[in-house]
């Protein structure tokens, strides 16, 4: 074991394990929360080999991720972004609906979504700018202003069919800004005016009837559905024991975790996932405590924490503000995203159509944080790398002492 991540798999150990330990729960809890697409499959095992596919390609991609400096990476994230601002407005108007928004694109047969792209690149062109910050005087505002053009871009065209990965990636931005030390004024400005602008859209769509606006807001509507919603049922104590079109979802996702206990029924026993919505996408975390348990549930959430430790482990042993910067800002991404899917199996929030990331089924959401794990890996194998360089360069080497005839006879 030693020896494969030695010479293969650089980078953190323990993150390699966490990884595939993710991507093995994964196919475990697919094969069982699938039930339904299989089903509806020509081959019941379709759904299953599909995910356990891109499961193994986003771990191929990882490991050839890691292996590429980051300055290409730093590089080449100029160019996906503005890809991704091409085809997020291309997906306004040419998007393919599921479930009521239209988050994806079809191109030559391959069905991604945009926003995964945009998330990436923005996450990865902030820590560029923020880096760059060498005189608060000097260079904050400008590159300050730049970020907050990029968001401005990027969040509100994710905004119209996803307002919680927009609002995400919005704060993960604005950690990032913080941790590099940007002015708390400008940064307390920023957050004011978000929540003003948050409060004055719900106001409106509160007292604006569907029907006059316009279609783009129909997906705002949804939001505030969901929080009013959300809000009934804890006023509400009668409202959490029935089962509504509406609120099905939540209803069978507390049904099965319920049902987990403190053991589970064990992988491939649950009832649930014949009944719950999404059980394989954003609930799937419902069905893991079902079948794994309470104890099941709390090693998933200590998953993604130890990941969140090991990347500050490796930020603070950068010897440069980017990639720390951005293995922050990649973890957060991936750990913000699966505590608040996590929150809303639990109940614990509105419902949000966040997947689990790296366990939910998916596509693109897979591949994407595969890319993720790989960086991090990359920044950590090039410290590591540096480390080692001086040490080998600095160890003196002492010429070899030629034995006397007097040692000779000695020995």
């Amino acid at each position: 074991m030693e020896n494969l991540f030695s010479k293969y798999l650089k980078g953190d150990p323990i993150l390699w394990i966490v990884f595939f330990v993710m991507c093995i729960i994964s196919a475990i809890e697919m094969y069982s929360a699938s039930s339904t697409l299989a089903y509806g499959a020509d081959n019941y095992a379709g759904p299953m080999l599909r995910h356990v596919g891109f499961l193994f390609g986003g771990a191929i991609i990882a490991i050839v991720v890691h292996l590429i400096p980051v300055r290409y990476i730093r590089m080449m994230a100029y160019l996906v972004l503005l890809i991704s601002v091409l085809l997020l407005v291309w997906v306004l108007f040419r998007g393919v609906s599921e479930n009521g928004a239209s988050r994806w694109l079809v191109i030559m047969g391959i069905k991604f979504q945009p926003s995964e792209f945009a998330k990436l690149s923005v996450i990865i062109v902030a820590a560029d700018m923020i880096s760059r910050i060498r005189d608060a005087k000097k260079d904050e505002w400008k590159y300050f202003r730049n970020t907050l053009i990029m968001l401005a871009i990027i969040c509100t065209l994710i905004l119209f069919d996803n307002f919680s990965t927009a609002f995400i990636l919005f704060m993960v931005v604005v950690i990032m800004m913080f941790i590099g030390r940007v002015s708390l004024v400008k940064l307390g400005i920023l957050v004011g005016g978000l929540l003003l602008a948050i409060v004055f859209c719900f106001a409106l769509v509160k007292t604006v009837p569907e029907k006059s606006m316009p279609k783009m807001f129909d997906r705002a509507y949804t939001w505030v559905g969901r929080i009013d919603r959300f809000k009934t049922e804890k006023k509400d104590e009668k409202s959490k024991y029935v089962i509504t079109d509406d609120n099905r979802q939540v209803q069978h996702g507390r049904i099965a975790i319920a049902r987990g206990g403190a053991v589970g029924v064990f992988p491939g026993n649950s009832i649930e996932r014949d009944y719950l919505p999404q059980a394989y996408s954003d609930f799937i975390y419902a069905i893991i405590v079902e079948e794994m348990g309470l104890f099941g549930g709390i090693f998933v959430i200590l998953l993604y924490l130890v990941l969140l430790f090991r990347a500050g482990r490796i930020a603070t042993k950068c010897a440069t503000v980017f990639p720390a910067l951005l293995v922050i800002g990649l973890s957060l991404m991936i750990v913000i995203q699966a505590f608040i899917s996590m929150s809303v199996a639990t109940s614990l929030g509105p419902v949000t159509g966040q997947p689990l990331p790296l366990i939910s089924r998916g596509g693109t959401s897979i591949l994407i944080t595969c890319i993720y794990f790989g960086i991090i890996f990359g920044v950590n194998r090039q410290i590591k790398e540096e480390y080692q360089a001086p040490i080998e360069e600095d160890i003196p080497v002492e010429p070899e002492e030629e034995l006397s005839v007097v040692d000779l006879e000695n020995l």
